[in-house]
């Protein structure tokens, strides 16, 4: 390592004309083998220069080279400013300041300079509006996926791995997730306007968390700039299913102080979006009993349908966004910074189900069913229709209020003490999901229907006598009930790096870097549930206000007819007082977890020739675990609570190499070892004996983390008028992958006669694979002529096969017919865009193959998610430097989300959401 006194360093930002950050550019001393790489906010620093005159060069994809000269003092950090303007660009009659050609550009320079294997996305560059969300950004990135929730991107899926293998980190900060019974994170509930950059890392280096099995997304928020910036966006739109508006602003104010010290941004975004979801739901069998006078029957049959739904959802989602950011250049060696987002999102939800279930056998009699070759094609259901609602106030308004809130802040700091770089960061992020007075109101009947499978794909029952379905008096009360649902979790994140200049191989631009790292997480579910009685009140469903929800246009065919159902506003209006309470509702799900992590790492990135560089390391990361579950006995019993303490190290060693074949030409390898930490509910050590459906529910403190060796190859060739061309392979190898297990009780394992009860517990399995191959290419077409020289070409392939072992049927044998749970096979983004000084478009499309979604006692019972075709259009048209207009149409294939039951054309869900259309005003304005 240089430790020569006769040195300085050289620090300094780089920002575009309008004094917006530019990061990911190569920075370089003419002569000498040092530089650095611009940050998110423009940032770079070089130490342990020389003191004399330097020539600093700035070079970056789509511009030519920048040079100053800087003179360096001895033991002083010199400060410079670098500008690049759209006049400087090597490309004639291109406008950098086109939003979908800057975007491009920053996130490919991100993504050529990175050590490591990442995706890079600029939400600019994708083209979406402040009506989306994150996740709608993310899905465009080559070897992901996203799962859908009520039309909306939600969950993320890396290179075919299940959500909860994944991370999410805000500006380097774990986000905390508000679901209750896994790590997911809900990538719906954060604005694409308010992230400057979306950073998707496929092989994790060791300063980063391990706990990214398939990849770990790091969402940055915007900087200050490096001048006066006001920003605002007002649109508004219709549902298509609906016909209802959507609203939508977004405000952004920037600016530094005059000597360029301190340095703010605040940003706030609001969507109101009022739409709905039309759905069909069944349930396969391939048994069907009956009581024949003396004893059941069990007869084998074609599969058929047992239990069927028809769904109706009205949805209010109003999604709302605040940040500010500040930061502070203390002095030439010191900056310190804060950074705060808080995301609050109301999802109002009514749901109008109408439920028909086969009878149980002993309700059946041998002249109550008819079965035609060898398929049931009559027999008796019991009939549920079933309102959710709320209560009647101004927060709830007769609605089920899925109240969820995101918090983050974030103080931190960067500071050069002699050669010695160190940055620190201490956080504090808060996600929850409140669902208050959350109500049912469910009207039974009974009545023979036809069963119709004609058409596996669209199932269908029909009443034997058609006025069995309308007359109101036949609907008897069954049930009004209220629940509480809430959830939290809470992380406190604290980190230090260390860095220092080394040249181990006498080719510079190498360093040493060492850090550690704690974080310190809770997570707790509280729910109850309370039934109650007003039979005497409304003894059926005609003594009740009701209301005729049938629509001749619902998505999932005019055969299906919704029907008559309860009022929202009368649910809402009832005094529920004296309810019992229903403990085999809840119990089960509660829980209370705390897990602390402490990790360290050592790595260093060293040059081993001019052109190849390796960075290696190793991470060892220490859970602590200590989970509360309840204890249940025959159903609703609770016999008190139980707690389990746990731990488990892992050391986890990484190579990365990068061979910079020619100045526009990378060949990367990576060999990562990561994990993935089980789910919440599966480590609770909670026991439910359900004796009357002789089920037992249990959770495993004993599961271990799924682990994962990964190797990566990819090259890439980068096109000077912005594009890259790149492919590569990727193979993981995982361990203790979890599934649940069904198996069968051959004793009184967990009590007084609970010999053959069917067990359902998360298990470890043996083990898996995964290979994939990744192409992508995104490339201007400007050596076509004439105005298809304002083409543009985005598109990405992923193929992956996956392998699985160590998975059991309810009877113990393990199958080799399966899949690893949640990997698609196929996925696949195409993007056409068209783009001159005023007029930008893009048609967009995204494809994602079908997966098994969770695995069932045997292959009948599995459940897959099924493959998605999504097409989106949007375009912007600019009147002048300032203001913009932009139009967007999504899903224009009116996708449904679907799942079948083991074979593709046995539907299990299909649910329609229409298509979005929305429109407005963005206006930009800068000053230097």
């Amino acid at each position: 390592m240089n430790t020569s006194a006769q040195t300085g360093n050289i620090s300094g930002l780089i920002a575009d004309g309008n004094g917006i950050s530019v990061p990911g550019a190569s920075v370089s001393i003419d002569g000498l083998r040092k530089g650095d790489i611009s940050k998110f906010d423009g940032s770079f620093i070089i130490l342990s220069v020389p003191v004399g005159k330097h020539t600093v060069r700035i070079s970056y994809l789509g511009y030519d080279d920048l040079k100053k000269d800087v003179l360096v003092q001895e033991n002083e950090t010199t400060t410079t400013k670098f500008e690049l303007k759209s006049g400087g660009i090597a490309l004639e009659g291109i406008e950098i300041t086109a939003y979908s050609l800057s975007g491009q550009s920053k996130a490919l320079n991100i993504q050529k300079n990175n050590l490591n294997i990442t995706n890079v996305v600029s939400t600019d560059q994708i083209g979406k509006f402040p009506d989306a969300n994150i996740g709608d950004a993310v899905k465009r990135i080559p070897g992901i996926t996203m799962q859908i929730d009520q039309g909306e991107a939600r969950n993320i899926i890396i290179r075919g791995l299940s959500p909860q293998l994944n991370s999410v980190t805000l500006n380097g900060s774990r986000i905390p997730s508000a679901e209750g019974d896994n790590r997911n994170i809900q990538m719906d509930l954060i604005p694409a306007d308010m992230i400057q950059s979306i950073q998707v890392n496929k092989a994790v280096t060791p300063d980063m968390d391990a706990d990214a099995l398939g990849g770990s997304v790091n969402l940055i928020t915007r900087t200050a700039p490096q001048g006066f910036r006001l920003s605002s966006t007002l649109g508004s739109g219709v549902n298509t299913i609906t016909n209802k508006r959507i609203l939508n602003g977004s405000f952004l104010l920037g600016n530094r102080s005059n000597n360029g010290k301190f340095g703010w941004m605040l940003a706030a975004s609001a969507n109101d979006n009022d739409f709905g979801s039309d759905n069909i739901e069944a349930e396969w069998s391939d048994e069907f009993s009956y009581n024949d006078g003396r004893d059941e029957v069990g007869v084998a049959v074609n599969p058929y349908t047992n239990v069927f739904e028809q769904r109706t959802y009205l949805v209010q989602r109003v999604r709302r966004s605040f940040s500010a950011n500040f930061d502070f250049q203390v002095n030439e060696n010191n900056n310190i910074y804060l950074k705060t987002m808080y995301n609050w999102r109301d999802d109002r939800e009514n749901r109008y189900r109408f439920e028909q279930e086969i009878l149980d056998a002993e309700d059946i009699g041998i002249g109550d069913f008819t079965i035609t070759d060898n398929t049931p094609t009559r027999f008796p259901v019991e009939i549920k229709r079933q309102t959710k609602g709320g209560l009647d106030n101004n927060r709830n308004r007769n609605t089920r209020l899925e109240d969820q809130k995101m918090q983050n802040y974030s103080f931190g700091g960067n500071h050069i003490l002699g050669n010695l770089k160190i940055d620190w960061m201490s956080s504090f992020a808060k996600a929850s999901e409140e669902r208050l007075n959350e109500r049912y109101a469910e009207f039974k009947s009974e009545y023979q229907i036809n069963n119709d499978i004609s058409d596996a794909r669209l199932p269908l029952f029909t009443p034997v006598n058609s006025a069995d379905f309308s007359n109101l008096s036949n609907f008897e009360f069954g049930e009004i009930t209220e629940e509480n649902k809430y959830t939290k979790e809470e992380d406190v994140n604290a980190f230090i790096n260390f860095e220092l200049p080394s040249d181990f191989f006498g080719y510079g631009e190498g360093f040493v870097k060492f850090g550690a790292r704690g974080r310190f997480k809770t997570k707790l579910r509280d729910n109850n549930f309370f039934e109650f009685d007003l039979e005497s009140a409304f003894p059926t469903l005609a003594s009740a206000p009701n209301k005729d929800y049938s629509d001749s246009d619902y998505l999932a065919g005019s055969q299906y007819e919704s029907g008559v159902f309860a009022s929202e506003a009368w649910l809402g209006s009832l005094s529920l007082t004296d309810g019992d309470t229903v403990d085999d509702e809840f119990l089960r799900a509660n829980y209370n977890v705390e897990e602390n992590v402490w990790a360290a790492y050592l790595m260093t990135n060293q040059k081993l020739s001019e052109q190849l560089s390796v960075l290696v390391g190793l991470r060892f990361e220490q859970t602590n675990l200590t989970s509360t579950g309840n204890n249940i006995l025959d159903e609703d019993t609770l016999a008190g609570t139980l707690t389990k303490k746990s731990s488990y190290a892992n050391i986890m060693p990484g190579v990365h190499f990068k061979y910079d074949a020619s100045k526009n030409t990378v060949l990367r390898f990576a060999w990562t070892n990561t994990l993935a930490r089980p789910n919440y509910a599966d480590i609770t050590p909670t026991l439910d004996i359900v004796a009357s459906d002789e089920e037992v529910f249990t959770g495993n403190p004993d599961l271990a983390p799924t682990t994962s060796m990964n190797f990566d190859v990819m090259a890439e060739t980068y096109f000077s008028n912005v594009g890259i061309l790149s492919g590569g392979l990727f193979y993981k190898n995982i361990n203790d992958f979890v599934y649940t297990f069904q198996s069968e009780t051959t004793a009184d394992t967990f009590g007084p006669e609970t010999t053959g009860f069917e067990v359902f517990q998360p298990l470890n399995g043996d083990k898996a694979s995964i290979f994939g191959v990744e192409v992508a290419l995104q490339k201007k077409l400007d050596f076509l002529p004439g105005v298809l020289k304002n083409f543009s070409l985005y598109a990405n392939y992923t193929y992956l096969t996956s392998d699985a072992s160590g998975i059991r049927n309810e009877d113990g044998e393990e199958r080799t017919d399966l899949d690893l749970p949640n990997t698609t096979p196929n996925m696949f983004n195409a993007s056409l865009g068209y783009a001159d000084k005023r007029l930008n478009a893009r048609l967009s499309a995204n494809f994602s193959d079908s997966y098994v979604d969770e695995i069932g006692g045997n292959s009948f019972e599995d459940s897959y998610y099924d493959k998605q075709f999504f097409l989106d259009f949007n375009a912007g048209y600019t009147i002048n430097k300032n203001l913009r207009v932009y139009a967007d149409i999504n899903n224009i294939t009116n996708q449904p989300l679907r799942y079948f039951q083991g074979v593709r054309n046995r539907t299990a869900q299909l649910e329609y959401y229409g298509r979005r259309i929305t429109f407005g005003l963005k206006y930009d304005l800068f000053k230097r």
